[in-house]
């Protein structure tokens, strides 16, 4: 496993990261989510990634109750607040008061003293940005957050935020979390350069396309019964035809290289300098093997060149 810096900050993760956004706590059994996230660390992954809302606090239970098993100082955990927790107005968002009352419901869950990372998990219209980012930096000061983030941010509300930061003295945002796949690139434009610029890393979500780059798809109407697009609506409504044909002519440039067509998707996004490590969701311990090999496959630029071709094909 190959580890990289993230953003500006000293801290290193690996290339490959492990996630529990549609899995742990809900459709994926206990059991093989355990083995999934013990697996993960065996081969040297050591960025896990949940969040509050996942399964209203059972991801957080579940992956704190495993990574306890292993030395502190070993791993990297990142957890985040934003959405809704509650029925009341104060339940969501980002102010101070929703922060802090979350960030300790947090760590309660997760059985930890602190998170290494803890991300803003949306821009929050309501709140005001100096409002938002000293509530976090007063949890860098008590020792409970270590690094600062956000989740799906602009290019515009990051600047905002950096800039804020400077003026107070506050600490600066040195990570974000995009989704970044062959299919959904808006970060090239604006995100990617501004990180560069910044010192602020990517981590990126969904580099599979929801499991669409794993090739399991082979057409619109033959959906295995034990994916996440059988069992979630939205998943499905995301495969069309035309990118069925497409992942199938990435799975033959991914056979020539002698690698799968998912470990082909991961290092496609891993080429990117200021993506730091590609996030990965995995029901069964095998899936994580598979993934965390895609760490340290580079691609040449004439096979760069081949991709750009058959994901401009309409």
């Amino acid at each position: 496993m190959k580890y990289r810096r993230l953003g500006r900050s000293g801290l290193k993760v690996s290339e490959i990261s492990l996630g529990s956004w549609l899995t742990y706590g809900g459709y994926v059994e206990r059991e093989n989510a355990v083995k999934s996230i013990r697996k993960a660390y065996e081969l040297g992954i050591n960025f896990f990634d949940t969040a509050n809302v996942y399964e209203r606090g059972a991801a957080e239970e579940l992956m704190g109750a495993v990574l306890r098993e292993f030395p502190r100082e070993s791993y990297v955990l990142a957890t985040k607040v934003f959405w809704p927790m509650g029925d009341g107005p104060n339940d969501r968002g980002l102010s101070r008061k929703h922060i802090m009352e979350q960030a300790h419901a947090s760590l309660k869950r997760l059985g930890h003293d602190y998170v290494d990372i803890y991300y803003c998990h949306r821009h929050d219209p309501e709140t005001p940005l100096d409002e938002t980012l000293r509530a976090m930096d007063d949890l860098v000061r008590q020792g409970k957050v270590l690094y600062i983030g956000v989740s799906e941010w602009t290019a515009a509300q990051m600047a905002e935020a950096l800039a804020i930061a400077d003026r107070y003295l506050l600490d600066r945002i040195v990570v974000n979390q995009p989704v970044y796949n062959m299919f959904n690139r808006y970060i090239e434009k604006e995100v990617i350069p501004l990180g560069e610029r910044c010192g602020i890393g990517q981590v990126v979500f969904s580099p599979l396309a929801q499991g669409l780059l794993t090739g399991k798809y082979k057409s619109v109407d033959d959906i295995p019964p034990d994916s996440r697009a059988a069992k979630l609506e939205w998943v499905r409504k995301g495969i069309t035809a035309d990118k069925i044909e497409k992942v199938r002519q990435l799975s033959e440039l991914a056979a020539e290289l002698g690698i799968t067509v998912a470990q082909l998707a991961l290092a496609w996004t891993l080429r990117q300098p200021n993506v730091a490590s590609a996030l990965v969701g995995a029901s069964r311990p095998e899936q994580v093997e598979e993934n965390a090999k895609a760490s340290g496959i580079e691609l040449s630029a004439d096979v760069l060149e081949r991709i750009e071709e058959i994901l401009k094909e309409d």
